[in-house]
C-alpha cells in the first residue's frame, strides 16, 4: 500500500477528531527547517556527503523510504569505493592538523557544536521519528543522552587525557540506524575531543537526514568529521582496512561484526564491535511482582529495537502463574502507532511505547521467525493484531508495524530460541533448577546485560557470576548507561575495547607502552569491576 496523498491528508485532517499528522511536524516541514538551518549540506532532494570540511554533490542517489508510512523521504547519495577512498584521506589529512590542536581549543568548539545542535533539537528528533519511527519523548532522549554526554566528557576530559595522546590515523565508525545520535554522535564527538578525526558511515537504513544536519553543526565549528553514504559491503573494505584508519568502531549483528572481525584480523587494529547478545531476565525464588511490573512495561520502548532490549524471560515452573499475572495485562496495554498522529491540531504528540519497526522487510522477518518457532512447537501465550491495536491514519501503510507476540518454549532449531530478535517479540522458557536457569539465560555465547528477579540478593550475586553478560541487574534493568558508567560485553556479544567513561577515552587513544585495555582481544581479555 502506497502512502496517502497530499490532499488526502488534508481532507482527512479536517474530518472532527480523525487522525493526522499534527501540523508542523510533516516530513515535508521538518526538511524544509533542516534545510533551513544548513543549506550546504542539502541539494534539491538529496544530502551531501561531508569530506574534508566541505559538502560534495557525488554519488549514486538511492531513495530513503520512512517505515512510518512507507513514504519517500530524500535520496541518500552512495558513494563508490574509490570516493570513500577519497574520503579517508581526506579525513587522514584533518586528523594529522587535529592532533597538534591544543585540548582547549578542542573542548571549546566541541561544546559550540553541541550548543549549534542544542538550538536545532527539536527537527533532530522530529527527524529521528520519520526515519527510523521513534516516538517523539523517545526521540528527543536520542538527542538529549547524546548532547548532555558529551557536556559532561567535555568537564571530565582533561584529567582523562593525562599522560595520553591520539591515536596515529582517524576513527572510522560504522554504526547501526537505531540510536543514530546517543551512540555515532556521541561516540564522534568524545573521539575529536580526544584528538582524532573520525569518519561516520550513514546507516543504509535509516538516520542519514538526522545525521547530516547534526555533522553540518560539526563542520561549521571547524570540528574533523567526515560523513559519508554507501553500502556497507562495498565500502568495509575501505572503511575498515586502509592502513591510514587508526580505529575501527561497529555496533551492528553478530553477522556484520564477525565479517568486520575477520578484516581486521591481521590489522592489528585498534578496534571497538558491539554486537548482539539474547539479553535474558532469570526469574527465581520471588515475589515483589509490582516491582517487576513497572520495569516490564520500559523494556518495550522502541519495539526493543535496542541491544539493550531484554527479549527472554528464564522464569522458575512453580512462578509461571505470577509471571504471567504480571505480564500479560502489561503487553496487552502497550501503545503503538503513528508516532506523529494527533486527533486535534493543539494536541501533544501521542505517547507511544513504539511505532513502526525500521522496515516492512524486518517486520516480515519477525512474522516468519514467529511462525517457524510456532511450526517447531513453541506456544503462543499473547499474539495482537496490528491493525486492531495499532493507532494509525485511515489508509496508510502499516506493513513496517509489529504488534506484541509472546512465545513459550520455543525449540532449540528455533531462531529464536538463541538470537535477538531486535523487536516485541518475547519468549519465555521454564526451568527447575539453576543450573537450568543459567544454562538458559546464557543460550547465545554471551550478552551486554542480564538480570535476575530474586528475593535472595545473596543466591542472586552468586547466580550473577555465573551469567555470561557484562551488566547484571539484581531485580532491576541494565543498560549502556550514560557518563562514567562503562559498558561491553561477554562472550561473542563484544570485541575489542570496552568504551563508556574514562574507558571510552582510552579506547581512542594511546597511553603507556604496555598498556593492557580493557575489553575482549585475541590475546587476553580484561574487564572493569562490575557495577
Amino acid at each position: 500500500m502506497t502512502a496517502l496523498p497530499a490532499e488526502r491528508d488534508t481532507a482527512l485532517a479536517a474530518l472532527p477528531n480523525a487522525l493526522h499528522v499534527k501540523p508542523g511536524t510533516e516530513w515535508s516541514s521538518v526538511l524544509d527547517r533542516a534545510t533551513a538551518a544548513a543549506p550546504e549540506a542539502f541539494d534539491e532532494g538529496r544530502l551531501k556527503n561531508l569530506v574534508g570540511g566541505e559538502w560534495l554533490s557525488n554519488g549514486t542517489d538511492e531513495m530513503l523510504t520512512s517505515p512510518v508510512d512507507g513514504s519517500s523521504l530524500i535520496n541518500l547519495p552512495k558513494l563508490s569505493v574509490e570516493e570513500a577512498q577519497a574520503a579517508v584521506h581526506a579525513a587522514t589529512q584533518q586528523h594529522r592538523e587535529w592532533q597538534n590542536v591544543p585540548l582547549a581549543e578542542r573542548k571549546k568548539r566541541v561544546l559550540a557544536a553541541v550548543e549549534a545542535m542544542t538550538e536545532v533539537r527539536d527537527d533532530l528528533a522530529l527527524l529521528l521519528a520519520w526515519e527510523i519511527g521513534k516516538p517523539w519523548r523517545l526521540a528527543c532522549a536520542d538527542v538529549d543522552r547524546a548532547l548532555d554526554g558529551v557536556r559532561w566528557y567535555v568537564e571530565e576530559i582533561d584529567s582523562m587525557m593525562d599522560g595520553r595522546r591520539p591515536l596515529e590515523g582517524p576513527v572510522s565508525n560504522i554504526a547501526s540506524w537505531n540510536y543514530p545520535m546517543s551512540v555515532l554522535v556521541h561516540s564522534e564527538l568524545v573521539q575529536m575531543l580526544a584528538g582524532n578525526a573520525v569518519i561516520a558511515k550513514t546507516p543504509s537504513q535509516g538516520g542519514a537526514t538526522c545525521l547530516t544536519l547534526a555533522h553540518a553543526m560539526m563542520a561549521r565549528e571547524g570540528l574533523p568529521a567526515t560523513l559519508i553514504s554507501g553500502s556497507g559491503a562495498n565500502l568495509s573494505e575501505v572503511l575498515v582496512r586502509s592502513p591510514e584508519i587508526g580505529a575501527m568502531a561497529f555496533v551492528g549483528g553478530r553477522s556484520n561484526g564477525g565479517k568486520i572481525a575477520a578484516q581486521l584480523v591481521d590489522t592489528g587494529k585498534r578496534h571497538m564491535l558491539e554486537q548482539e547478545g539474547l539479553n535474558a531476565w532469570g526469574i527465581w525464588n520471588f515475589s515483589d511482582w509490582e516491582g517487576l511490573a513497572a520495569h516490564l512495561k520500559k523494556g518495550f520502548e522502541y519495539g526493543k529495537q535496542r541491544c539493550t532490549a531484554y527479549p527472554r524471560y528464564v522464569v522458575q515452573r512453580e512462578l509461571v502463574d505470577k509471571f504471567l499475572e504480571t505480564y500479560l495485562p502489561i503487553v496487552s496495554e502497550l501503545k503503538f502507532g503513528h508516532p506523529l498522529a494527533v486527533e486535534n491540531d493543539d494536541d501533544d504528540l501521542p505517547e507511544l511505547d513504539f511505532g513502526p519497526m525500521i522496515s516492512a522487510s524486518k517486520a516480515r522477518e519477525l512474522s516468519e521467525q514467529v511462525d517457524d518457532a510456532m511450526h517447531r512447537g513453541a506456544v503462543p501465550i499473547y499474539r495482537a493484531d496490528v491493525e486492531a491495536r495499532g493507532r494509525f491514519l485511515e489508509g496508510q501503510d502499516t506493513s513496517a508495524y509489529v504488534a506484541p507476540t509472546t512465545l513459550l518454549s520455543p525449540a532449540t532449531a528455533s531462531s529464536l530460541m538463541h538470537a535477538e530478535p531486535f523487536g516485541p517479540i518475547d519468549t519465555i522458557v521454564v526451568v527447575d533448577t539453576e543450573a537450568e536457569l543459567l544454562a538458559q539465560m546464557n543460550a547465545s555465547n554471551g550478552a551486554l546485560v542480564a538480570s535476575l528477579a530474586c528475593d535472595d540478593e545473596v543466591l542472586a550475586r552468586r547466580l550473577s557470576r555465573e551469567l555470561q553478560a557484562f551488566k547484571v541487574g539484581i531485580n532491576k534493568p541494565r543498560s549502556r548507561g550514560d557518563k562514567a558508567e562503562p559498558f561491553g560485553g561477554y562472550g561473542a556479544s563484544w570485541l575489542g575495547c570496552f568504551v563508556g567513561g574514562e574507558l571510552l577515552v582510552q579506547a581512542v587513544t594511546e597511553g603507556p607502552e604496555g598498556e593492557m585495555l580493557y575489553g575482549n582481544f585475541p590475546e587476553h581479555s580484561r574487564y572493569p569491576e562490575r557495577s
